[in-house]
């Protein structure tokens, strides 16, 4: 019978102390065996406004170190059924966005040719799109459920074309996403223009702004996601500015009224059944957050995006 890698118990050495791993798991060096490869992209220069989130991997796994391995909500245990453990961090080039981006691209190419799936923790939004070209080189265009307050569609940034606000524009002209199973939920804020979202939604993107969730169970918009992408492989980044900076202050381009983290949960729970391929967790820059509050809830998202990757099973 095969030996699980499980989280490190807080009854068997505190909490507080241990390895700084996600969730206490073992960091391996090896893809050999992995199911799941958690790892962190600590990079903050493709943000255009609050830097910090070269910070945010090391404090989502510090944080993670209260989360136990049973999801008392759904019953979902992943590490009853897959072979998880954090492979570290990415060494990206600080001083280079470009070089950055191929960095991740060529160390997602390594993880997906083991047929391992990646669980990342940013970093700024702009490591979505390397991410997304291995996964499509790997899978073909895939579905995406993206969770943000901002649409991630201006064509250029400075005059940079690849930024954290080009991210989805990008992957629509690359062909690495099919635009009619693209969902943008928790979109909001001010704009430039109308063309800020609206553009999208004549590629096909299918949007739900906040506005529009105000108030709302999201398990009904999470099984129509479901439904509607069918068993297609997803791919599925959230932002963390997606929620309302009352729940993460703690992100470099906050805007009010966003969702809340009961609605993230409900949202995350109704996604179970995709065929998910990988994810990510970015955007958390914890200067702008003292009480790691907005990491927690960082590290809880990740581990409920855990348990409803494929092969997870319930007790």
């Amino acid at each position: 019978m095969k030996d699980f890698n499980q989280p490190l118990s807080g009854n068997d050495l505190a909490r507080f102390s241990g390895p700084n791993t996600f969730m206490r798991l073992p960091q391996v060096d090896s893809l050999a065996g992995l199911d799941v490869a958690v790892l962190g992209i600590p990079m903050d220069i493709g943000t255009s406004w609050r830097s910090g989130t070269r910070f945010g991997p090391k404090q989502i796994r510090s944080e993670s170190a209260m989360i136990r391995p049973f999801n008392m909500a759904t019953f979902a245990a992943p590490f009853d059924n897959l072979q998880i453990a954090d492979i570290g961090d990415l060494a990206i080039n600080t001083f280079s966005l470009s070089e950055s981006l191929e960095i991740i691209k060529e160390s997602y190419d390594a993880i997906l040719a083991q047929d391992v799936t990646p669980v990342a923790m940013g970093g700024d939004h702009s490591i979505t799109l390397p991410i997304l070209r291995a996964i499509a080189a790997k899978h073909g265009p895939v579905a995406l459920v993206h969770v943000d307050a901002h649409a991630g569609v201006d064509d250029e940034m400075f005059g940079e074309r690849e930024t954290h606000g080009t991210v989805f524009r990008r992957a629509y002209e690359e062909g690495l996403i099919v635009p009619d199973k693209v969902f943008q939920v928790g979109i909001r804020g001010s704009g430039y223009s109308t063309t800020d979202f609206n553009e999208a939604k004549e590629w096909g993107f299918r949007q739900f702004p906040a506005l529009e969730l105000w108030q709302q169970n999201l398990t009904e918009v999470g099984s129509q996601i479901r439904k509607t992408i069918g068993d297609h492989p997803t791919y599925i980044t959230f932002e963390i500015d997606s929620l309302d900076p009352a729940f993460a202050p703690g992100t470099g381009t906050p805007e009010i009224a966003g969702l809340t983290t009961p609605q993230a949960l409900q949202l995350i729970h109704a996604l179970s059944g995709l065929t998910v391929v990988g994810c990510d967790l970015v955007e958390v820059s914890p200067p702008y957050d003292t009480t790691g509050n907005t990491a927690l809830t960082a590290a809880n998202l990740l581990f409920e995006l855990m348990c409803i990757l494929p092969g997870v099973t319930s007790r």
